[in-house]
């Protein structure tokens, strides 16, 4: 589940961005006043489904059957890959039933096999994927004392370094079986994570 408040305070669209609800995120978007370009899913998460009249509603619809392969959130994804998109901001997807959780952690895999970049947005936590790759962190886009935990994806993660941050990293291999990289925290000074050859899982708590 998302806290529909905070949600409001995360969200910014500007006139390129497409907006897809997949299912019951049309809940938190209409609490919050935001309205999608399109909605997606069976359409059994919605809160009010019964006598849901979508024949005068401002956005597109596309309703899936109940028994599918894909999960709404990748059946959204799809369509926003199929629209051109690169980046993916995936709100409220980090809550309520834990196979869902990982389904949609498994989703920022699909994004990065495709060219494509996908963050996962929780009430205090963000998750993100990097590959033979560096990803910054300016001071102040986490406060010191957050913490931040890399996870090797996939595979052992080579060539791994953390730079800026409480416990450094130079050029190691994180281990796939070894969660050496957990609990790592913010000093309130720029931070560098990166790994050469591999995957990193960032699992970053408070992150502006």
């Amino acid at each position: 589940m998302c806290d529909a408040q905070r949600l409001k305070r995360q969200i910014t669209l500007d006139e390129n961005d497409l907006c897809i609800a997949a299912d019951g995120g049309l809940d938190y978007l209409t609490a919050i006043g935001l309205t999608p370009d399109l909605v997606i899913g069976d359409m059994d998460s919605l809160e009010h489904k019964e006598g849901l009249d979508f024949s005068h509603a401002d956005f597109r619809i596309k309703r899936l059957p109940y028994e599918k392969d894909d999960t709404d959130m990748l059946a959204a994804i799809k369509e926003g890959l199929a629209a051109g998109y690169r980046q993916f901001m995936l709100y409220g997807a980090l809550g309520g039933r834990f196979d869902h959780i990982i389904a949609n952690i498994q989703c920022l895999l699909y994004l990065s096999n495709r060219g494509a970049k996908g963050v996962l947005v929780g009430d205090d936590v963000t998750l993100m994927l990097i590959r033979n790759e560096k990803v910054d962190f300016p001071a102040g886009s986490a406060e010191a004392g957050n913490r931040i935990s890399v996870f090797a994806f996939g595979g052992d993660a080579h060539g791994v370094s953390e730079k800026g941050l409480k416990y450094l990293l130079d050029d190691v291999t994180v281990k796939l079986e070894f969660p050496i990289g957990v609990s790592n925290e913010f000093i309130g000074e720029d931070a560098e994570i990166e790994v050469k050859d591999g995957m990193l899982l960032l699992c970053v708590e408070g992150l502006r």
